[in-house]
């Protein structure tokens, strides 16, 4: 549940954000509007061939919309990788000392307990194997169980990135192919006579869609690579500290000189030998009767 609220709070911050930033630059486009014709005469130009985000920002479509929502999504996931995917976050010291010291201690319920209640990856690891004590090979299966299922989940998180940054340019190949037809249908209507800066400016529009589509894809895929390495990093690390504290756990085995104890007592073979060369008395001479 805590997981789902720091999203959402993520989300609802970056959106803030992003409106303010295109609420801004929508004022000063619109402050450009109002400068005097002759000034607005000379910078159109300029504005059209170094501002194609205006463009994008005069037609405004559901793609556009579509493109904007999936910034928003992937720029709070990025923040929320980079601030769950650390080392700090997932095995904290702190956690992996109380571990050793009540192993130490061998305060096994203390343990437990502790282990149940602390959501890190090594003590969740940790008491999944203590669930099935004593043995320890169920104890390790158990370990490793644990493992790979937060492993799993790590890269789940991140999975979303990847989703969103595949999306983007075909997000942008949507937008300009509905460009392309748009431009191309009031060449059609102007019966093949619509002058060339008409076509252009549709084509422009068009490209303004792929733009966007690979600026959405590029940090996507990027913070997506990234935390993919972190996740994989710090999980092959937690399992070696993981599987470390469960050696320190492991039930004593049967000593070999119990186990020399508890079996029957056995005649030594020389001793069997000597019995066996040994001759064998005469049986006692049955008297004469009278």
């Amino acid at each position: 549940m805590r997981f789902f609220r720091f999203r959402a709070f993520l989300i609802a911050a970056t959106l803030g954000i992003t409106l303010l930033a295109g609420r801004w630059v929508w004022a000063q486009s619109e402050g450009a509007s109002a400068q005097p014709a002759a000034q607005k005469e000379e910078q159109v130009e300029k504005v059209k061939t170094t501002n194609p985000f205006k463009i994008v920002m005069d037609n405004i479509d559901f793609v556009f919309i579509i493109i904007v929502i999936c910034s928003v999504v992937g720029v709070a996931l990025i923040i929320q990788g980079f601030i769950t995917v650390r080392g700090g976050v997932m095995m904290p010291e702190e956690s992996t000392a109380r571990i050793r010291e009540l192993i130490g201690g061998k305060q096994f319920k203390e343990l437990i307990d502790f282990t149940e209640s602390d959501p890190t990856f090594i003590s969740r690891a940790i008491n999944a194997a203590l669930k099935r004590a004593p043995s320890f090979p169920a104890m390790k299966e158990a370990m490793e169980t644990s493992i790979g299922e937060q492993t799993a989940e790590q890269f789940r998180k991140i999975e979303y990135l990847n989703i969103i940054g595949n999306l983007g340019p075909l997000l942008g190949l949507l937008g300009t192919v509905i460009g392309m037809i748009d431009a191309f249908q009031a060449m059609n209507e102007g019966h093949g006579t619509a002058k060339p800066a008409v076509l252009a400016g549709g084509i422009s529009r068009a490209l303004c869609h792929t733009m966007l589509g690979l600026l959405l894809a590029l940090p996507c895929l990027a913070a997506f690579g990234v935390l993919r390495t972190m996740v994989d990093r710090l999980t092959v690390r937690g399992a070696l500290v993981a599987e470390e504290l469960l050696l320190m756990v492991k039930p004593a085995e049967a000593k070999p000189a119990a186990v020399a104890a508890a079996r029957p007592a056995v005649m030594p073979q020389p001793a069997v030998a000597a019995v066996r060369k040994a001759p064998i008395p005469a049986p006692p001479a049955i008297p004469a009767q009278q």
